[in-house]
């Protein structure tokens, strides 16, 4: 679906809901982990987020958590409406301002930022615990509980995208008997509670100092352990070892205050082997969006996994038995093992140049750096080698189609000027220290000139600028992405 298409559907909940009122502007927002896309929409008078997301069923889940956590006095986004195709829907303007964002922007944790955390878990109780009663877990998505096959999943994400991935050799017989025993022991645990799934620093929406938690459609029934986990253990948000036992200690006296039998030596047990299961997750999501997409947000994520297991593993002994696993992630921890990625932390030094490739045929790329800027071009002006039958079959990747285009005046013309803006653009953005920077090419199919064009401007880039900036390439139409530090 185009943007165009998006947008007539946007504004028509718009209107409805603002009685009539029409929309001025409408701006993309950064895409994270998720297939969703947003939009900030605004009108003269009202503001909105648009959601689309073509999954049904996952949309229904979330139409249901959020009524039923309104009506529990929960701070969660408002629905404004719904259209009736259920993909499309209108929520609540939280602004811009994340935990993790001021967070980011303090220095002074104790006073500016610990309160709002304690805040964060008080209120973490209350979804775990009032979910439990409200919510029908048949509505839940994908599944309606995180149960021993969510934990095999989970653990199979880990194998699969970080341990295949990283070429880290184990024994597949052995590793697959550690999970199941790792799994029977959590599944010992209770878990009737509400698991929100994702409840980290980034989906705590800050709004007139008072905190709204947002992207719980994943929720299901669970134990109360992982949650935490997911806050305490929030890679980038780098957590002191020190914080994470202060609100360790804070979740349990509020725990206690519902269930005053909480013995805190079995609640540790139990928090450190969820907090292992879910820093396994998240390395699996960091090697698939990191290292097999070349997303260089979740590559900077890695070396804080690597601390973050570091520390779990200090904890001493875990209450089942899987010696291969442990073996695997003391390796991940060794010297070695940091130095590989310890170099993603410094990359938050460099510019980082997007380059994209795309068909006009189908919407504009989205800015993922959140800044909402950069270049756009069209190649459609240029001789197309499409129309030959020659070429037809072939990209811009291809030597016969370079050897095509490098020649034509029209081109060189065209390269000429797009270099002059694009390096001036990119020297003025080393002077501010700016950290994004996007280009992007398209033409009719995205297979020709857009593409000959990226990879042009690449290595124009990269000989005129050198170690200064990292350059990522993503070829939309045909799917390639790469990387070039």
């Amino acid at each position: 679906m185009g943007l165009t298409e998006h947008i007539e559907r946007f504004s028509k909940l718009f209107s409805q809901w603002t009685d009539n009122e029409s929309i001025v502007t409408v701006f993309p927002l950064p895409i994270s982990g998720s297939q969703r896309q947003y939009f900030r929409i605004e009108g003269k008078q009202h503001t909105a987020i648009g959601c689309y997301n073509d999954d049904i069923t996952e949309n229904e889940a979330f139409f249901h958590f959020t009524e039923q956590f309104i009506k529990a006095g929960l701070s969660v986004p408002e629905i404004f409406k719904i259209h009736t195709d259920k993909k499309h829907y209108l929520l609540q303007d939280l602004g811009n301002e994340t935990l993790f964002t001021r967070l980011s922007a303090t220095n002074n944790f104790k006073t500016d930022i610990l309160p709002y955390y304690k805040d964060a878990i008080t209120q973490l109780i209350r979804f775990q615990t009032t979910g439990k009663e409200l919510i029908d877990f048949r509505k839940a998505y994908p599944r309606e509980a995180f149960d021993r096959q969510s934990i095999l999943w989970d653990l199979s994400y880990f194998k699969y995208y970080w341990l295949k991935l990283t070429s880290t050799p184990f024994n597949e017989q052995l590793i697959e008997n550690d999970f199941h025993s790792f799994a029977d022991y959590l599944m010992t645990i209770p878990h009737d509670f509400f698991l929100y799934r994702d409840f980290q620093s980034r989906n705590i929406m800050i709004q007139n100092d008072k905190l709204f938690f947002i992207d719980y459609q994943g929720g299901r029934k669970g134990a109360l352990y992982y949650d935490l986990a997911s806050l305490l253990y929030d890679s980038k948000a780098n957590l002191s070892e020190a914080i994470r036992e202060e609100l360790l200690d804070f979740y349990l006296s509020e725990l206690k205050k519902i269930q005053p039998g909480t013995s805190k030596q079995n609640f540790k047990n139990e928090f450190y082997a969820y907090a292992l299961v879910r820093v396994l997750q998240a390395f699996g999501a960091y090697g698939f969006r990191g290292i097999y997409e070349h997303k260089i947000h979740f590559l900077k994520s890695i070396p804080y996994a690597i601390r973050n297991l570091t520390e779990i593993l200090s904890k001493g002994e875990f209450p089942f038995e899987a010696p291969h696993l442990f073996e695997i992630l003391n390796k991940i921890i060794s010297k070695d093992k940091w130095k590989e990625f310890a170099v993603f932390e410094t990359q938050e030094d460099k510019l980082l140049v997007h380059i994209t490739s795309f068909s006009f045929r189908k919407p504009l790329p989205f800015d993922t750096s959140g800044n909402g800027g950069g270049f756009v071009f069209d190649c459609r002006t240029l001789p197309n080698p499409g129309r030959i039958d020659a070429y037809k079959p072939l990209t811009g990747l291809d030597l016969p189609v370079k050897k095509y285009l490098e020649p034509q005046p029209a081109v060189k013309k065209y390269l000429e000027n797009v270099f002059s803006l694009i390096d001036a653009g990119t020297e003025n953005y080393l002077k501010r220290n700016f950290s994004n920077l996007m280009v992007n090419f398209g033409c009719t199919g995205g297979q020709h000139r857009s593409v000959f064009c990226a990879e042009q401007l690449s290595l124009h880039l990269k000989q005129k600028f050198g170690e200064t900036i990292t350059i990522t390439i993503h070829h939309r139409e045909l799917g390639i992405t790469t990387n070039k530090t």
